[in-house]
């Protein structure tokens, strides 16, 4: 595997969802979901959202969805992201969106309903939006300063999956292009440090945002807001420290007894018994 294109969120049906047949009789299905979200700002202000994504879910994952998932259900989806591009009939122009393919479902309420907030834990309810590529940089990261003076940077991350059609046996190849925005002193680091053609890791939340074009028409862009930059296949004092080369020998770790004298540490621990106090008919599901 080369690069990784992986995104995982917690959240809410919006509408009922309705199952399609393809013209080879595979079920398909688009949920569409809201996750609320809540983040810390680089003035320690708690800012709060929410985030809206189209998942398309196949196969038997997808009649499970058509039976159970009803507006307001809480789900978890693992899955990639994937954007499709058209040209508009009206207009001519190019037009995408970005959406997630699920590969994984997994329905969260209990059998008797959603139960209420606990007061005073509100932390505990919070969603999931969580990405993580790995690929390579395709432009140089372009850095902006906003109105109030705080540092913005852009730059396109390219991901590539392979895949065996099952019909003809013949391989296929795609590549996602990704558009992450990193700010603050990580983007002034990112700036320092990241060039195109290098590999990195990033992980961040999804976000689709919209505005018009000076000729009134709507437009979105869907971006990973960064909170981690990893630049890869780089050399890192601390690990190296500990890297076997040449025959050489590692740090030499602390030789074991038998005797229990030889772990006095251990002397006030307790015996573990490990047997669980969960029986399964207590289970919600």
């Amino acid at each position: 595997m080369f690069s990784l294109n992986r995104i995982d969120i917690i959240g809410y049906q919006t509408q009922p969802v309705t199952v399609r047949q393809t013209p080879g009789g595979a079920s398909v299905t688009d949920l569409n979901i809201v996750v609320p979200y809540s983040f810390q700002s680089s003035k320690g202000e708690t800012l709060s959202g929410k985030s809206f994504h189209t998942v398309t879910i196949w196969g038997a994952m997808a009649d499970v969805a058509g039976q159970y998932v009803k507006p307001g259900s809480q789900l978890f989806i693992s899955g990639r992201l994937q954007t499709d591009s058209w040209d508009d009939t009206a207009s001519g122009e190019k037009r995408n969106k970005t959406k997630i393919v699920a590969m994984d479902l997994i329905l969260l309420d209990p059998k008797d309903g959603q139960r209420s907030a606990p007061a005073g834990a509100e932390s505990l309810t919070n969603c999931v939006n969580r990405a993580q590529v790995v690929g390579n940089v395709t432009r140089e990261p372009e850095m902006r300063t906003t109105t109030g003076g705080q540092a913005v940077l852009t730059l396109g991350v390219a991901t590539n999956e392979k895949w065996k059609e099952k019909a003809t046996g013949e391989m296929k190849e795609r590549s996602e292009f990704h558009n992450v925005v990193v700010w603050g002193d990580m983007a002034k680091a990112v700036q320092a440090g990241v060039k195109k053609g290098q590999r990195v890791y990033v992980t961040g939340r999804v976000q689709t945002r919209t505005w018009e074009t000076q000729e009134g028409k709507k437009r979105a862009t869907t971006e990973i807001i960064a909170d981690q930059v990893t630049l890869l296949g780089t050399k890192n004092a601390e690990a190296m420290s500990n890297i076997q080369a040449d025959g050489a020998s590692m740090p030499s770790a602390p030789s074991r007894s038998a005797t229990p004298s030889a772990a006095p540490v251990a002397a006030g621990i307790p015996d573990i018994k490990y047997e669980s106090e969960i029986k399964p008919e207590d289970l919600p599901f």
